[in-house]
């Protein structure tokens, strides 16, 4: 079990959804978030004063998937995110030692689905 964290552009989101549903991969959790990497924001002037904005808006996905899913899922977000600027975002992939479906009780890769 592995859990999928990514970090794309917000008006990317439909595309990666489109994506990951393409690919069977249809639970996820998303949320707005705030970051900075290679683009390092920019300036701005605001009546008169200059103004540093380093921190851009993203969307933060996170999947929890079965081994066998992992490898679609990445693919699929890289498909939908992808525009070949800098800024398109990150992939981190964690091992997912244990997860609990509170629903039923199920553990493992039975409550991931």
């Amino acid at each position: 079990m592995k859990l999928i964290v990514a970090y794309i552009q917000p008006h990317k989101l439909n595309d990666v959804k489109q994506a990951l549903y393409a690919a069977g991969v249809h639970k996820m959790s998303v949320t707005n978030a705030l970051g900075c990497g290679q683009q390092k924001g920019f300036h701005e002037t605001y009546r008169g004063v200059d103004i540093e904005v380093n921190l851009l808006k993203k969307v933060r996905l996170e999947i929890a998937v079965n081994d066998g899913f992992v490898q679609p899922t990445v693919d699929a977000i890289v498909e939908g995110a992808r525009t070949g600027n800098i800024g398109d975002g990150k992939i981190l992939i964690l091992d997912l030692s244990r997860c609990i479906r509170i629903r039923t009780g199920e553990e493992g890769n039975e409550a991931i689905g």
